[in-house]
């Protein structure tokens, strides 16, 4: 899987990841998003991040293939 990040700059980011998932805590600090665990934590309980356009408060959320992520006005799409 990749992940393409679009920024509202419209710039975008690609990395790869060799897993089927990745949990969606994981996620954001894999794509430096947040700097810690605890933050992606506060952030997520926060209702601060959506998955596929709907607000996502579950941090072990499986983010796949094709799913979308949205926080601070950035969208990280699963590939």
């Amino acid at each position: 899987m990749k992940i393409k990040v679009r920024v509202a700059e419209k710039q975008e980011i690609h990395k790869k990841i060799n897993t089927e998932f990745v949990k969606l805590d994981a996620f954001l600090k894999l794509n430096d998003a947040v700097q810690t665990g605890g933050h992606a934590k506060l952030v997520i309980q926060g209702g601060e991040v959506k998955v596929n356009g709907e607000t996502c408060l579950l941090r072990g959320k499986k983010i796949r293939k094709g799913d979308r992520v949205e926080f601070e006005r950035k969208i990280y799409i699963a590939e």
